[in-house]
């Protein structure tokens, strides 16, 4: 791959990221002195002509849509070997996918930036396109001089015009925000298939998991204590499997989200601006929320005498836990990147007394979480953890019939009692990889359990 410095007069910086067929750079536009955003085919798409013509449809839609709602596109071009680019608005904000890695968002914030991003497919509609991919990842944010965010849609890869649209044989999308008839070739979308990916959008920010498949959907008031009957129902109105039972358009279902959010905020402010070292504070909420597929299971009602053995749902990992913190389960998986590492969904589950409260660590929770990681220095990212305000008991390093790895203790959290144990683990004997991360909540009780609990950890191959 040839090195790029420069394109034009646009002055590349650093990478931003890569899709299927386009790396994303930030550059510095020297005659205006501004920051752009410059998307150029890759190398080895060059000599496809279809793909070039894809790549070039998207920068055409953009302009088409014409909207402060969508990203911009100022300018087109050809490098010397070929390869089309496009220059873009920069969002210096990052993705809603950035900004839910600390777990679920506020549910007034949550409500309002899904009214936004529904703006912003509107404005696509509008223009006689129907976008096919929203999803958090796509959602970009835009600092304003004031502090607030724009909120743009981006990423028209998947982009049809309505009439073409109409006509689709091809199935495409993300698992989680693509309704049933996207999925089936040959049946034909319209705008309201991006309506099922906004009720999506909305559900996974307002409960931090992506939403199961088409007519298995969790309802958000099940997965957080504190989000209205109301909500739950616009939201699941949205995502209908039968698309003439969701909201009619878009700008229908941001009006109603609009409406929610005011209500949601009259019970407290949004938080905003979170830091890293608070986002790592709520880790386990992160690693909860970036579970695909998720869903609640309960798992007793009267807490019994003993140990209570749970699984995830691949089967590969196994632990047993005291009976009373078995009363929901999480088993669907986590991505790593939540810790600093490699993305990618991996082997995970959460079981706790209180699940819809396991996102918040001043809660009185007792639980705990498993996360494997194929890639990556856990034991690393675990020793840069720091939670503000609670007391650092020390460290230790364990070791078991199965595990060693490190152990480290806090206590003395706001707003709270008990302690909180993070470990990271590889196998007894050493081997490298896998490794697991494992955090553990522990509110009542005096007896540590933390070490029975990791004792118990099995992992098949």
């Amino acid at each position: 791959m040839h090195s790029l410095e420069r394109i034009g007069r646009y002055r590349l910086e650093r990478r931003l990221g890569a899709g299927g067929f386009g790396v994303v750079w930030l550059a510095r536009d020297d005659v205006l002195d501004a920051p752009v955003a410059v998307k150029v085919l890759t190398e080895n798409w060059v000599d496809r002509l279809d793909i070039r013509e894809r790549f070039l449809s998207e920068a055409r839609l953009l302009r088409k849509a014409d909207s402060s709602r969508v990203v911009q596109v100022y300018d087109i071009g050809e490098l010397p070997d070929g390869r089309p680019y496009f220059v873009m608005e920069y969002a210096d904000g990052g993705t809603l996918a950035d900004r839910i890695e600390a777990g679920p968002l506020p549910v007034a914030e949550a409500l309002r930036l899904t009214a936004l991003a529904a703006l912003g497919a509107a404005a696509l509609h509008s223009a006689g396109i129907v976008h096919r991919d929203i999803k958090p990842s796509n959602v970009l944010l835009r600092t304003t001089p004031g502090g607030a965010d724009r909120v743009l849609l981006a990423d028209l890869g998947l982009a049809k015009s309505l009439a073409q649209a109409s006509g689709l044989t091809i199935a495409a999308g993300s698992a989680g925000y693509t309704p049933p008839e996207q999925a089936r070739p040959g049946s034909g979308i319209d705008a309201r298939a991006d309506v099922y990916s906004l009720g999506a959008l909305g559900h996974h920010l307002v409960t931090g998991s992506v939403p199961g498949p088409p007519g298995k959907v969790e309802r958000p008031d099940r997965l957080r204590t504190d989000v209205g009957p109301e909500v739950g129902r616009a939201l699941l109105r949205a995502m209908e499997p039968d698309r003439e039972r969701r909201w009619p358009s878009a700008a229908v279902f941001a009006a109603e989200l609009e409406r929610l959010a005011g209500e949601a905020a009259g019970g407290g402010a949004p938080a905003s601006g979170r830091s890293r070292r608070t986002t790592l504070l709520a880790l386990t909420g992160v690693a909860v929320a970036c579970a695909v597929g998720v869903t609640a299971v309960l798992l007793s009602n009267e807490p019994a005498a003993g140990s209570l053995p749970v699984a995830d749902g691949t089967g590969r990992i196994t632990l047993e836990v005291p009976a009373a913190w078995g009363g929901q389960l999480r088993d669907s998986g986590w991505n790593p990147r939540s810790l600093g590492l490699g993305g990618g969904t991996e082997p995970g589950l959460v079981v706790a007394n209180r699940l819809a409260s396991w996102p918040d660590l001043h809660a009185d929770v007792d639980g705990a979480f498993v996360g494997l990681s194929e890639h990556g220095d856990v034991t690393g990212e675990v020793r840069a953890i720091t939670h503000p305000g609670c007391h650092y008991a020390g460290s230790r390093s364990y070791s078991g019939t199965r595990w060693q790895g490190l152990i480290r203790t806090w206590d003395g959290c706001p707003g709270k009692e008990g302690r909180l144990t993070e470990a990271a683990l590889t196998a007894a004997g050493g081997g490298g990889h896998p490794e697991v991360y494992v955090q553990i909540r522990q509110e009542s009780g005096d007896e540590d359990t933390a070490d029975g609990v990791i004792g118990s950890l099995r992992l098949k191959a």
